[in-house]
């Protein structure tokens, strides 16, 4: 490129001197340039969709009727509740011979069920709050693997007289009735936000945590094995379920 090309370049917008426009007349490369940029100008300059006016007078309408958020843990509450009420629900009919059958040690029942109990409320403080808090997700881990190792070692050893695949059956669809409502409740309040897989994940161990709740309390059966795969297991994979369900569904907004 000659000296005079980059002079051109630099005079492109406005008139050219004399000898610049001499030069752009000659130079191939020029003379593409100037006749390109003239193309570019002589385009008709497309209108705005909506005027600046009219958003700012919907905007403002729109903050008239709704001028403040709704907090956030008016929903963790509606939540709760739904947890609250599956888990009194699930206890009471399935508890027709008794609220509490498991026939470990009342300090081991009391204690796991206290801790369900805490990761299904933190489950769903981390799903649902606006905030993201390092230490919770901690807490949470530990949480579940504390609930998953004294589910399964904590038992009474007490095998109940039936099928061992009829037993581990029984307490899994039972699992998963009990975890549907408050699944799908769980489900439209995280559609609410952007999709985060770790909020997600938490919310399906809350949600699932319900009827292993439920379970822990109501099933005799303290089995090692049938623990692992009628109560852990099926809630396990129920919090993978509702990470992947999550994925799947639309956001009704892209707050954090």
């Amino acid at each position: 490129m000659k000296p005079e090309c980059a002079r051109v370049m630099d005079a492109l917008g406005g008139p050219l001197p004399p000898e610049l426009a001499t030069h752009a007349a000659s130079c191939e490369d020029c003379r593409a340039i100037t006749e390109g940029f003239g193309a570019l100008g002589a385009l008709p300059k497309v209108p705005p969709s909506e005027p600046p006016e009219h958003s700012r007078t919907q905007a403002l309408r729109e903050l008239a009727v709704q001028p403040r958020a709704a907090p956030w843990w008016r929903e963790l509450l509606v939540l709760l509740a739904v947890f609250g009420g599956v888990m009194v629900g699930g206890l009471f009919v399935l508890g027709r011979k008794g609220m509490v059958r498991n026939t470990a040690s009342p300090v081991i029942v009391a204690g796991l069920a206290l801790l369900i109990l805490a990761l299904v409320g933190g489950g769903a403080f981390i799903a649902l709050a606006p905030a993201r808090r390092r230490p919770a997700w901690g807490l949470m881990g530990v949480g579940a693997a504390g609930v998953t190792l004294f589910q399964i070692l904590g038992g009474s050893d007490y095998v109940v007289m039936r099928s061992f695949l009829t037993g581990v059956m029984g307490c899994l669809v039972t699992e998963v009735a009990l975890t549907v409502p408050p699944l799908v409740v769980t489900l439209v309040l995280l559609c609410r936000s952007v999709f985060q897989p770790l909020r997600a994940l938490a919310a399906g161990l809350a949600a699932a945590g319900v009827g292993l709740f439920v379970l822990h309390l109501h099933c005799s059966d303290g089995s090692a094995a049938h623990l692992a795969l009628g109560h852990v297991a099926p809630w396990l994979l129920l919090s993978v379920v509702t990470l992947l369900l999550r994925a799947r569904l639309p956001s009704r907004t892209y707050a954090p």
